[in-house]
């Protein structure tokens, strides 16, 4: 019974750190971004924006693939998290989807850089 509380203790405080992990405020904009974009005049400025937003949607597909091979041992061993399993699994797929939507639209904003690009050339 000892050991039991013991490895729920641990797989809580585990559960814990990896959300508070994945939740951690990342800086996906280092720069002011507001103020770049509005002083964005040549093809250069646009591609390193393009690139900038190209990095973060690459962050937010790798969250996002971390958290699938989470949700896969959430499944493939659901029977150790007893009640919990199911808000696991469906904290996952929430991250997984959040995270999916960011590198989309981080995709799409590179996309539209590029494209501003190469109108002014």
């Amino acid at each position: 019974m000892k050991n039991k509380i013991l490895i729920l203790i641990a797989v809580g405080l585990l559960s814990l750190l990896s959300l508070l992990a994945s939740c951690a405020q990342m800086n996906p904009h280092p720069m002011d971004m507001t103020k770049a974009i509005q002083e964005a005049k040549s093809p250069t400025d646009h591609n390193a924006l393009a690139k900038h937003y190209e990095d973060a949607a690459k962050e937010m597909l790798s969250k996002a693939q971390e958290h699938k091979k989470m949700l896969e041992g959430y499944e493939s061993n659901s029977s150790h998290y007893g009640r919990q399993a199911l808000d696991l699994q469906a904290h996952c797929r929430n991250l997984i989807n959040a995270y999916e939507q960011a590198a989309k639209a981080n995709t799409d904003m590179a996309d539209s850089h590029r494209k501003m690009a190469e109108v002014i050339k």
